[in-house]
């Protein structure tokens, strides 16, 4: 199992701090979620339906008509490499690190390309996948580019693969979801990062019909929880909260860029949802951070932290008063953030 954020009662453990005493930063999960209504019991007596309000919702959230609803984007990144012959997978580094174990697990070949080379190592592929905007990093790809790599690949029966799980707050001339859907191109979108409703494991597969209904047979029937189906249609149906929760993430991303800043950790790149700080001394600020109880997501290579929003006022205020620690103030003043 690959390490991820949100691991906060090892941390708790880890550090003999008690759950309700953390600020937990280490996800990117908007901690301001849509607010859940109470659930109908029918939710919880009735199998799912995929008949049912879900899929409305999500094609008019999308702009998209062939789309398949999945057990969170996960379910998808872990079954679409089942769907290829072995093939060579390029992929950045750092990235979501769900993506090349499971095409390695599958048996493909996974070739690491920097950001500014894939032109140039685009003939040695043939799958690309890129997070948009990259997670952790931030590097945001504009519809153009993508459009352009799509065009090679496809012309040899390649496909570009499109993660679109921090998308939801930035101008809608990023996306390729609203894209008449063509051969080859694959885009995943999910209700856990924006929406923040990352428990009910809900998210979506855009790409041509006769792919997703080889999906549909790999993931089988009910991939979905009722509740999960009620609610992730609920949130993608809320216009008035998606317009307010944009501008609010927005607005908070900066303030968090800027918190960063101020106290000598200015972010090599981010989004709305988290900022990413690269240093040498990731390691050491974790640590200085966790024994305060604010928890971080912690990447070994290259070594970095990936902060995510606070919840509220007295979240953001713990922040900022943890990096006027004596420790982490000596810490800055040896280290030099890296671009």
């Amino acid at each position: 199992m690959l390490e991820h954020g949100g691991r906060l009662r090892q941390a708790a453990s880890q550090y003999g701090i008690a759950l309700a005493d953390w600020v937990d930063l280490s996800t990117g999960i908007n901690p301001n979620g849509w607010p859940v209504p109470a659930i109908p019991a029918a939710c919880w007596q009735r199998l799912p339906e995929d008949d049912d309000e879900l899929l409305l919702a999500a094609r008019t959230y999308y702009q998209n008509d062939s789309i398949l609803a999945v057990a969170g984007s996960q379910a998808a990144i872990q079954t679409l490499p089942l769907l290829r012959s072995s093939s060579r997978v390029g992929l950045l580094h750092p990235a979501y690190a769900e993506h090349a174990g499971s095409w390695q697990k599958a048996g493909h070949q996974i070739i690491k390309i920097e950001a500014d080379a894939i032109d140039d190592r685009l003939d040695d592929i043939d799958v690309l996948i890129l997070v948009n905007p990259n997670n952790p990093t931030g590097r945001l790809w504009t519809r153009p580019q993508l459009l352009s790599w799509h065009e090679k690949l496809s012309r040899r029966g390649g496909w570009l693969l499109i993660d679109e799980a921090f998308m939801d707050s930035l101008p809608g001339e990023y996306s390729l979801s609203p894209l008449p859907v063509r051969p080859g191109l694959i885009v995943l979108r999910s209700v856990g990062k924006f929406f923040g409703l990352a428990g009910i494991r809900c998210g979506f597969v855009i790409a041509k019909s006769d792919l997703l209904s080889k999906l549909t047979e790999l993931l089988g029937p009910w991939a979905i929880s009722h509740p999960g189906r009620y609610v992730a249609a609920l949130a993608l149906a809320d216009q008035g909260w998606q317009i307010a929760n944009a501008a609010a993430l927005t607005m908070q991303g900066q303030r968090l860029r800027q918190l960063l800043t101020d106290y000598g950790w200015p972010p090599s790149g981010g989004c709305d949802l988290f900022q990413w700080v690269k240093c040498e001394q990731a390691d050491n600020l974790h640590d200085l951070l966790a024994r305060q109880g604010i928890l971080t997501r912690l990447f070994q290579e290259p070594a970095s932290l990936r902060f995510g929003l606070p919840k509220d006022e007295s979240a953001w205020q713990r922040l900022a008063q943890a990096l006027t620690h004596p420790d982490i103030k000596r810490l800055c003043l040896f280290t030099e953030p890296q671009a």
